[in-house]
């Protein structure tokens, strides 16, 4: 509501003040420079000290990171970037076609929200439970798109993306949720890693189905691979969603 009233109010002062204000809207709505950013922040820690990768990766993660290995370091962070490729650019990417910034705006509210309180947890389980639920149906159909898109867009950055699309066929249901695996599952195959697996939040071991197969060892490298994964989707929706925007 804030957002369509501010537009509005642009709307009334010039026609250009309203172009400029959807597209600083627009911006807002996409995270993809923030998760490289981090992403690269991690690497660059771990490459430093294993305790300075710990803290930094700590950032981007919600399990617990004080005893994670380099290994676990380096698959934690190529995790989120696959995670945070659906609802911090697929997503908002396609609610920005179809509804404008207004759209993808609320969309982000609510991906927000379950970020910060979508919890198993007794102090957020009415208000997290609805986030949490909200955020899967909104993400349904978003996630499934950045899989196989994520899957096609490895062949543009050298990775493997016929090993991509063959582990999203047979793992994107790994996944406690609904919707995680599709586009983590397009990263493992690319970089024919094993992500996923048992993880501890806050105190608890979550046992969580493995997605990938473990074709050679982890590397610190893998993270930029990720990221440059993340780019080539973004850059390729991007011209996507443009190019549908232009014929609608």
């Amino acid at each position: 509501a804030a957002t369509a009233a501010a537009l509005a109010l642009l709307q009334l002062a010039h026609k250009w003040a309203l172009f400029a204000g959807m597209c600083v809207v627009s911006w807002w709505t996409l995270s993809t420079k923030c998760l490289a950013v981090e992403a690269r922040g991690v690497r660059a820690a771990l490459e430093t000290s294993l305790e300075q990768g710990r803290a930094r990766v700590a950032r981007i993660v919600g399990r617990d990171t004080s005893s994670l290995s380099e290994d676990e370091v380096v698959r934690a962070t190529v995790e989120t970037v696959a995670e945070n490729a659906t609802d911090g650019v697929i997503a908002p990417m396609l609610y920005l076609l179809l509804g404008g910034p207004v759209l993808a705006m609320g969309f982000k509210a609510v991906s927000t929200l379950d970020s910060m309180v979508g919890y198993l947890d007794a102090k957020y389980r009415d208000i997290g439970w609805s986030s949490a639920r909200l955020d899967d149906l909104l993400n349904y159909v978003p996630a499934r798109i950045c899989g196989v898109w994520m899957g096609a867009a490895a062949l543009l950055c050298g990775l493997d993306g016929k090993n991509a699309l063959r582990v999203v066929r047979r793992d994107h249901a790994n996944h406690l949720s609904p919707n995680c695996a599709w586009s983590e599952a397009a990263m493992a195959g690319a970089l024919h890693i094993r992500l996923g697996g048992a993880h501890s939040y806050f105190g608890n071991i979550v046992e969580k189905p493995t997605i990938g197969d473990d074709d050679r060892p982890v590397e610190i490298e893998d993270i930029s691979r990720a990221v440059r994964l993340l780019y080539a989707t973004a850059i390729s929706l991007a011209a996507a969603v443009l190019l549908m925007g232009v014929m609608l």
